[in-house]
């Protein structure tokens, strides 16, 4: 077997997706089959990469705090996993050994790899993944994504200094899934004494850049760490990253980040806007790079905890009254495609049912006259008691591309023809977080992403209601159902493969049945790049790039 990249895995180029995966069996080379844009010759070493991100600016880049996409974008570049995805998906050790489980699933040993240092000179070991585990889950970290991934661990101790014992309140068949995400990543415990503040300005990790500094609102440069090794030397390239380093930048206007592509000015820009790889694929000086992430699809949530949406008639009325698949047909130019289904594509346990989502208004109409909404106000509007049915919408606009934005003005207009108000709200990420804590929406987008189909657990369970320490709660639909609670239990412990699939597609035909969400599409991960930046396509377990083995040609 070879391994991939750090932290990563080698991504299939799109167009081949379905061919490879009709060839593949046991294991493939990263190195050769799964590289978009290798290139004949030898690397160069040195110049700076400037890469451009349209995420929101992260306000810390410890990924332990909080747990943004935006903060796995930029802390991949530093931070390394214990685990990752070999270019088969297949869950892999990395800065871990290997890993070992009890037969009653409640204790699993970790074993450290030994000889890796962190860029401060610590040592990893076993007490520095316990110390990384313990600072995600201190409440004080104000920890959300990897809080969740970790939320059975109960006790740890470390044996030995290459030797984790972890002890778990009930079985747990993801956490090496969550293992694998940049939001558990391993940071230097000597690093984790000083203050928050200061470790979120600058985290160090044992990965092939360092952070050097960061001017916010601006940009954070990353250095080479010259000592970087590879956990795992097939790999990758012997030696440190080519790259003398990487510029950062944040520029959040689509268009700006584009023409700053074409101008030479970065080499690498993400959130890609559909008419732009339109326009890059006709010609050769830009590549693209497809990458959808796992686990959940976007989606939009239908929060059930209260009216109108408390009743599963309108709920199923307001799926028929939107014509999704005429606008990502109109908006996306190809490069996005209809899900149906709570997860990602890219996940094998997806479960799909397209029947379900079908836009049919004479339908909406008849679900709402049985839910009581019969009447129409002056403007078109359906009524009942007097009341307007009103949904309000607020859309953050650093985690919606425009092209998402214009697809939800398209289904505010279709909704329009059944009786449906929706109000957009077009919101900084903050107010957006804001609106949810208050309650005060009834729908929302709002992208999750974790390695493997326990993200269906974070979404949906009833636990999941209740918020992090970081304040915020993943189950926007806010189902409570104990069957479903039950299923999702069971498919989080059972010990068999089996099993599993059978209890998450139940699971996942409950949530759909029961129309807490409106399926859109895999989360959009388009990356375009200068053609003088080689060796693209390298990614982590949740579809970030890195720039290891990537170099600028002259």
């Amino acid at each position: 077997m070879t391994f991939a990249h750090p932290q990563a895995h080698k991504l299939i180029p799109a167009a081949t997706v379905l061919a490879a995966a009709l060839i593949l069996s046991g294991c493939t080379s990263a190195k050769t089959s799964n590289d978009p844009s290798k290139d004949a010759g030898a690397p160069v070493t040195g110049g700076t990469l400037v890469y451009a991100s349209g995420d929101a600016e992260p306000s810390c880049l410890d990924p332990h705090v909080g747990g943004n996409y935006p903060q796995a974008l930029v802390a991949s570049q530093y931070l390394e996993t214990l685990y990752t995805k070999d270019a088969d998906g297949k869950i892999i050790p990395w800065l871990a050994q290997d890993s070992t489980v009890t037969e009653d699933g409640l204790t699993r040993i970790v074993k450290i790899r030994d000889g890796i240092k962190f860029t401060d000179g610590t040592a990893l070991d076993a007490e520095a993944v316990k110390v990384n585990f313990e600072h995600l889950l201190n409440p004080e970290t104000a920890s959300s994504t990897g809080y969740l991934a970790l939320g059975k661990i109960s006790s740890m101790t470390a044996v030995d200094a290459t030797t984790l014992e972890i002890k778990l309140s009930s079985p747990d068949n993801s956490l090496l899934e969550s293992f694998s995400m940049p939001w558990v990543a391993i940071e230097s415990p000597t690093a984790l004494k000083r203050s928050k503040a200061e470790n979120c300005e600058s985290p160090v990790g044992t990965g092939p850049f360092k952070v050097e500094s960061w001017k916010k609102q601006d940009a954070v440069n990353l250095v080479r760490n010259a000592d970087y090794a590879l956990p795992v030397p097939e790999a990758g390239h012997a030696g440190p990253a080519y790259l003398d380093g990487i510029t950062w930048r944040f520029i959040p206007e689509a268009a700006t980040r584009f023409a700053a592509l074409q101008a030479g000015q970065v080499q690498v820009i993400d959130n890609a806007q559909p008419d732009a790889i339109a326009a890059a694929s006709k010609g050769a000086s830009i590549k693209h790079l497809d990458a959808p992430r796992p686990g959940a699809a976007n989606r939009i949530e239908l929060n059930s905890s209260k009216a109108p949406f408390n009743d599963e008639k309108v709920r199923e009325a307001f799926v028929h009254s939107v014509n999704v698949d005429a606008g990502i047909e109109s908006l996306f130019f190809g490069t996005a495609s209809r899900s149906y289904s709570p997860l990602s594509s890219v996940e094998p346990l997806a479960f799909s049912e397209k029947s379900l989502f079908t836009y049919d208004p004479a339908k909406a109409g008849e679900l709402l006259d049985a839910a009581g909404w019969k009447d129409r106000d002056s403007a078109g509007y359906r009524i009942k008691d007097g009341n307007r049915l009103t949904l309000a919408f607020p859309v953050s606009t650093s985690q919606s591309i425009p092209a998402e934005q214009s697809l939800f003005e398209q289904m505010q207009a279709t909704a329009k023809e059944s009786g449906f108000e929706i109000k957009i709200k077009l919101l900084d990420i903050s107010s957006w977080y804001g609106d949810l804590a208050k309650n005060d929406y009834n729908l929302v987008s709002a992208p999750y992403t974790k390695v493997g189909p326990s993200v269906l657990s974070i979404l949906f369970h009833s636990k999941s209601t209740i918020p992090a320490p970081s304040g915020y709660f993943a189950n926007l639909s806010q189902v409570k159902d104990p069957t479903l609670d039950e299923l999702l239990d069971s498919a989080g412990t059972t010990k068999d493969p089996a099993q599993r699939k059978e209890l998450y597609t139940e699971a996942q035909k409950m949530v759909l049945e029961g129309y807490y969400l409106l399926p859109l599409y895999d989360q959009q991960n388009h990356f375009l790049y200068s053609e003088k930046l080689k060796d693209v396509g390298t990614t982590t377990a949740v579809a970030s790039p890195t720039f290891f083995d990537s170099w600028l040609a002259n």
